[in-house]
């Protein structure tokens, strides 16, 4: 399995079991009952053989969902407060969830409760992007410089650049010098993070803030995750259109799938509808502080993370983008030519591929704040789906050994969800 844990979180900030569960819906029952029916035309099978299989297929539904339920009790074991899961595979839906909602209470997360889903932002933005593409109202290859002209962007940027993160340009959360030391962006961390957990940021201010760094790399010679990329296409989404980012994210996405649970909230501090509480740890005065950042001002991520959501609406926008409802044939296959992302992978244009375990590839996004992480994955043909978040507790995001068990724990998940019973 590919090392994900450590680039998450980098790239985010910088980036037994007693789970609820929800049967499949109807129609996704009937599928799963055709799939294992008699085969048209030949000879059918008779009474004995059919309740073998089927309790052959009962059994291997029962390990994958007891499999399911450990990986998700050792991720609040490695770190979580709790966790929501959402899979779609051959048996139908399963919602689930453990851990605890609130650090000091006993109540499990809601499954269907809402929360920050970070740079999953980053997919709905990029198809917004390509779906102005499609309108031939941006072009790929366009120089960024051409629509925003006011930051002085180095002309052989491009909009493909952004989508890919092959700019070069600064991550305004923070980066890494060629040394392989920190480069601080704005407050990220410990108590100086906590102090301005409710300043406003513009993106025009953020945007002029990265730029005023070195690049990192000539632009197009290689990947390198920045958020910076995407307030830039945030921005020109606004030049190109006239309203916001955000606006256009409701008009084209949001509405027409249905993503109720789903909103961009600039610089509003809550999360309205049922939610579980997440928590930030950090050393400060020689020991461990937590601090519930539940609430805070999500303007520092803008169109590079904001977005508010749940298990339900991320599954709907990943089955709605993949099966080609929202982009055309030529889009979406642009989204998904990939170049190296290191330890992430491959990456496309606003879409992550990653093998979770051997022949068991899939498309999609991660999204972390300093106290929520989220996946949202699917295998390219849709079959396999999972989405999940989980609140953090009391984890000490500065203690490396502690993220490495986190970020494995995470990717187990993953792979036990999206490849079936021990990750296969």
């Amino acid at each position: 399995m590919r090392r994900l844990g450590g680039a998450v979180v980098m790239a985010a900030l910088l980036t037994g079991m007693t789970g609820q569960v929800v049967s499949a819906a109807p129609g996704d029952r009937a599928d799963a009952v055709q799939s294992g029916g008699a085969q048209s035309g030949g000879a059918q099978p008779d009474g004995t053989q059919v309740e073998a299989e089927e309790g052959a297929a009962q059994a291997e539904s029962t390990r994958a969902r007891r499999e399911l339920r450990q990986a998700m009790d050792d991720v609040v074991a490695a770190g979580g407060a709790g966790v929501v899961v959402r899979v779609h595979d051959g048996k139908g839906d399963w919602v689930g969830s453990a851990g605890r909602a609130e650090l000091h209470r006993s109540a499990e997360p809601v499954p269907t409760g809402r929360f920050r889903a970070g740079s999953i932002t980053k997919t709905f933005v990029a198809t917004v992007v390509m779906q102005l593409v499609d309108e031939r109202k941006v072009s790929l290859d366009d120089p960024v410089a051409r629509h925003l002209p006011r930051f002085g962007v180095d002309p052989r940027i491009t909009v493909r650049m952004l989508l890919q993160h092959t700019s070069g340009l600064f991550n305004y959360t923070g980066d890494v010098k060629p040394d392989g030391t920190a480069d601080p962006g704005i407050p990220m961390w410990g108590q100086e993070y906590v102090d301005n957990l409710f300043r406003t940021y513009r993106a025009e201010e953020l945007v002029r803030s990265a730029l005023a760094k070195p690049a990192r790399f000539e632009p197009g010679a290689r990947h390198a995750y920045s958020n910076t990329n995407y307030l830039l296409l945030g921005l020109l989404i606004e030049k190109v259109t006239g309203t916001g980012y955000d606006t256009q994210v409701e008009r084209r996405i949001l509405q027409p799938l249905g993503l109720r649970d789903s909103s961009l909230p600039g610089t509003r501090t809550g999360i309205t509808g049922p939610h579980a509480h997440s928590y930030f740890g950090y050393q400060h005065d020689g020991r461990l502080k937590v601090v519930d950042i539940t609430r805070m001002n999500p303007s520092w991520a803008g169109a590079a993370g904001e977005i508010i959501t749940s298990t339900r609406d991320l599954d709907r926008f990943i089955s709605a983008l993949l099966g080609g409802q929202l982009v055309s044939p030529s889009s979406l296959a642009g989204m998904r030519e990939t170049v190296p992302a290191g330890r992430a992978g491959r990456i496309g244009l606003g879409l992550f591929e990653t093998e979770f375990a051997p022949g068991c590839t899939a498309y999609g996004h991660t999204g972390g704040t300093q106290s929520v992480t989220s996946y949202m994955y699917s295998t390219p043909d849709r079959a396999r789906r999972v989405e999940f978040s989980i609140n953090h507790g009391t984890i000490d995001a500065g203690d490396p050994a502690q993220r490495e068990k986190f970020g494995k724990a995470q990717e187990k998940l993953a792979a036990t969800a999206l490849c079936g019973p021990s990750g296969r």
